[in-house]
């Protein structure tokens, strides 16, 4: 036997079992009911979320007016969407400019002026 197949042979054969396994004894591997009932609990939550959900997008509609959802929307959203759009009609338009010039033009918030 040569040099390379005294090595091949040693390096071929497969490594000797640990003394101590380490805690897997005989039954390392194997599930319990515990685990097929916690799967199964698992598996009727999932399809009870899925039925849910089923059942909401039927009631959706197939298109989204926006007339009808305008409509639909609560006064207390439509107030809100008037104010975000912009100053009453009966306001003074150049108040908002004097906002600008009181603040110095800091616009950058670097607190430099112009």
């Amino acid at each position: 036997m040569t040099s390379r197949e005294a090595l091949a042979f040693v390096t071929a054969q497969a490594p000797q079992p640990p003394a101590d396994p380490g805690g897997q004894g005989e039954d390392f591997g194997k599930s319990s009911p515990v685990g097929l009932l916690l799967l199964a609990l698992l598996m009727i939550g999932v399809c009870l979320l899925v039925w849910s959900m089923t059942r909401h997008l039927r009631r959706l509609p197939e298109r989204f007016d926006e007339d009808r959802a305008a409509a639909a929307a609560p006064a207390r959203a439509r107030a809100g969407a008037r104010a975000a759009s912009g100053p009453p009609a009966g306001g003074d338009a150049d108040s908002g400019g004097a906002a600008e010039e009181d603040s110095g033009g800091d616009r950058a918030g670097d607190g430099r002026a112009g």
